[in-house]
């Protein structure tokens, strides 16, 4: 079922750093970077308490009836190192770049997305009828994090020695901005294996976004998330690998990445909803190998797919892996036919373990 509905539907509160890096960060004999570590996490999870109480409305009649534009609508907000959001309006959409290259990022990272949505997929926007995209810079002081809320994105300076400003990499603004597209199609829940094919989605569309935007095949990706996000003496390239996933990272003070890759590794934990950042690994591994299986540009036939089962109405909100890959399997059969594209989708998920019968 759509969650397109009259009645609205009740958004998650979505980080791109999961909490338990920031919880090892908290421990760090610097007190300095424990202190904003910490301060990221109560902050968060302050957040996340209020959005449970929160029903979003659906998309408003202004952008359901006629023709939406083909163009994005962007606003730009600067919190001024406070909480309260959306912050002061900087920029407008269509308007020159500003003094702050914050917002000027922020504003070509939403741009990005919403030109790879329409271009690639022909959607308008995170829910398909132009939704205005709200971004907001400059939250809090040194905060290590960049977040989704259900209505707009906002984005952390980072702390400068772990982490730097959150607006750098373009996939981790489509990473979160993808939360929002999952809300308005097949709205997953944010728990166990359906919260980890939430944080999935959302980096492989983050990651295809940057592709799409560098014009890189299969071949030429990085598939990393979050590269250039970690400040310089951090030991590790990215938040996260899909191509080798537990290898993002391996740091004195972060720890080492404890991504798994295939479901012999599956992490039971009753923290961060079950694990969502973490499990989130093993999906994220067989969409990488079906992209490089078949080659070209990722978003073409590997995204297609995925992008068929999120929006094809067909996937439940409590999905788990297997669910999910059968719904691949039969979205590739779909729009391909027995071919190529059939028999690696098959074959990503058997690399990682999940079963599609």
């Amino acid at each position: 079922m759509q969650p397109e509905s009259q009645h609205g539907f009740r958004p998650v509160f979505c980080t791109i750093v999961p909490p338990h890096v920031l919880d090892k960060l908290s421990q760090s004999d610097n007190p300095d970077l424990a202190g904003h570590a910490r301060r990221t996490l109560e902050s968060d999870a302050a957040r996340r308490t209020r959005r449970r109480t929160v029903t979003v409305a659906a998309p408003s009649a202004a952008h359901t009836t006629g023709e939406p534009s083909d163009k994005p609508e962007r606003t730009l907000y600067d919190c001024r190192h406070r909480t309260q959001l959306p912050g002061t309006k900087v920029r407008s959409e269509g308007q020159e770049p500003t003094q702050d290259a914050s917002v000027n990022r922020a504003y070509a990272g939403l741009g990005a997305t919403f030109d790879f949505l329409f271009k690639a997929y022909g959607r308008r926007s995170i829910d398909g009828n132009g939704l205005p995209l709200i971004g907001s810079v400059h939250y809090d002081k040194k905060y290590n994090n960049a977040f989704f809320d259900g209505e707009q994105m906002v984005f952390g300076d980072g702390d400068g020695e772990i982490f730097l400003d959150f607006t750098l990499p373009v996939d981790v603004i489509a990473h979160e901005l993808t939360h929002g597209l999952t809300q308005y199609t097949a709205n997953l829940s944010y728990d166990g294996q359906s919260g980890a094919l939430n944080e999935s989605v959302s980096d492989v569309f983050g990651s295809l976004v940057k592709q799409y935007s560098l014009g890189q095949t299969a071949d030429q990706a990085d598939w990393l998330i979050g590269a250039g996000l970690l400040a310089p003496g951090v030991q590790g390239v990215a938040l996260r690998s899909m191509k080798a996933p537990g290898t993002a990272y391996d740091d004195d003070v972060l720890g080492k990445d404890p991504q798994p890759a295939k479901m012999e590794d599956y992490v039971h934990t009753s923290q961060d909803n079950g694990g969502v950042h973490l499990n989130s690994g093993i999906p994220n591994h067989a969409f990488y190998v079906l992209a490089t299986e078949l080659g070209g540009n990722a978003w073409e036939r590997a995204g297609r797919i995925w992008f068929d089962v999120l929006t094809g109405g067909q996937l439940a909100v409590d999905a788990d892996f297997a669910a999910f890959a059968r719904l691949t399997v039969a979205a590739a059969r779909d729009r391909f036919g027995e071919g190529a594209e059939t028999e690696a989708v098959l074959k990503a998920w058997s690399e990682v373990g999940v079963p599609t019968e």
